[in-house]
């Protein structure tokens, strides 16, 4: 089966649980802390699909990983997540259910990649123009990545601005080889 396919069913199923005890913004702050957690300690997702871990080694894993701040919606959800043997695919879910709340809350997800950090001031000159534009409730990755030299590059959703300098000189570089 796909595996795109059951990470997204689970999600939607805790979405809906969610919705039913008027939870859904508990349980994406759960999904975030979690996809965070996963993010930094790459090992947790290899240990998940360690077949000599117990299931309920598995599920102390990922109770652990929710921490204390966790609800009791995420908790109840590791516990079927391991029942079900689907541990594998729970970052998968994670993600998935951020999307179906992200989607629900009309929130998009803004990219902001810069050679070196900016001031308070440009980012926030960045996020007004941001909000003017698109309508939407917004949340914001800042990233700095020196090998753009400068300028910078800006994803919404799926669309990106790439405005960086290394972007430019790729373009050039292209142009020259292609005469």
């Amino acid at each position: 089966m796909n595996e795109g396919l059951i990470p997204r069913r689970y999600a939607k199923a805790l979405y809906k649980y969610a919705q039913e005890h008027q939870c859904t913004q508990e349980v994406y702050a759960d999904t975030q802390r979690l996809e965070e957690v996963f993010a930094s300690h790459p090992a947790l997702s290899k240990a998940l699909s360690n077949p000599a871990l117990s299931t309920t080694e598995k599920e102390q894993l990922l109770v652990t990983a929710a921490g204390n701040e966790a609800g009791k919606a995420i908790l109840r959800f590791i516990n079927l997540v391991i029942l079900n043997h689907r541990e594998s695919l729970f970052r998968a879910t994670m993600l998935a259910y951020q999307d179906i709340y992200r989607k629900e809350n009309n929130i998009a997800r803004v990219t902001i990649v810069t050679a070196t950090a900016i001031s308070d001031d440009i980012m926030e000159r960045i996020k007004g123009l941001l909000k003017k534009e698109l309508n939407k409730e917004l949340e914001y990755i800042y990233e700095t990545d020196p090998s753009l030299i400068g300028g910078f590059i800006l994803r919404v959703e799926s669309m990106q601005l790439d405005a960086s300098i290394q972007n430019e000189l790729n373009k050039l570089r292209i142009k020259l080889l292609n005469k």
